[in-house]
């Protein structure tokens, strides 16, 4: 009997399931989704940081000697542009491990995320302006299409296959691109890899809140940083408790 289970355990967790005994893991996410995609609180945070970009974004037109037309401002999309809680909420009721992905590209394809409050306005003021706006995304780059119809459906601009660099090169690279033509003046996102290399990939948390310390500088002034409790490289991260009996 005790092999049976282990062996249920096993299969469900190759098929992207996490259930331990009766208990679903993934339902450890719950709180920081109804966070993600209810409070009102995180609306106001969103709004917030894309009144201040908007602001900032102005500001650095008025001191730039380059015409807007040469500038370039850059946007991740998940959790920074799109909404995508719908579907980590139903694969968290279904039990599955968002970390497995499985799911990632199906919503691609035939979901429709609704945008992050405040995005809309910020990228329409940028483009009436004149100034270049640059999608980076880690999307599927096989689904690139599928990527530009959603922001077209939801009255982006600029959504054209020059303007969306999804999944192949790194964050950096196609960063690096861009620079080649244009000057950027500001990178928005919800994940550190969105603005600096030297975030990629380090799952320590201690190493990238020193880091932080680090580019503090550049924060509000040309990074715009999108909160995102649903999911990141801090998740499994250890936590400090207070030790009183």
């Amino acid at each position: 009997m005790k092999t049976k289970a282990i062996l249920s355990v096993a299969l469900m967790t190759v098929s992207g399931l996490s259930w331990a005994g009766d208990i679903c893991q993934p339902k450890s996410y719950e709180m920081a989704l109804r966070y993600q995609q209810q409070s009102a609180e995180i609306k106001a945070i969103q709004l917030q940081t894309y009144h201040l970009a908007t602001e900032r974004l102005q500001t650095i037109l008025k001191q730039s000697a380059q015409k807007p037309q040469k500038l370039a401002v850059v946007l991740d999309l998940d959790e920074t542009v799109l909404d995508n809680t719908p579907l980590l909420v139903r694969d968290m009721e279904n039990c599955v491990d968002y970390t497995t992905w499985d799911t990632w590209s199906d919503w691609e394809i035939k979901g429709h995320p609704a945008l992050i409050p405040g995005a809309k306005a910020f990228i329409d003021q940028a483009n009436k302006l004149g100034l270049n706006i640059y999608y980076v995304s880690d999307r599927f780059n096989e689904n690139k299409s599928y990527t530009i119809k959603t922001l077209k459906a939801l009255g982006l601009p600029q959504a054209e296959k020059s303007h969306v660099l999804l999944y192949g090169k790194t964050k950096e690279q196609r960063r690096q691109s861009i620079a080649a033509q244009h000057k950027i003046v500001m990178l928005l996102g919800d994940s550190l890899p969105d603005f600096a290399a030297e975030f990629k990939n380090k799952q320590d948390t201690g190493y990238n809140r020193n880091l932080v310390e680090k580019n503090k500088a550049h924060l509000g002034v040309d990074w715009f940083v999108l909160p995102n409790a649903s999911y990141g490289a801090w998740k499994k991260a250890s936590l400090e408790r207070w030790n009183e009996k």
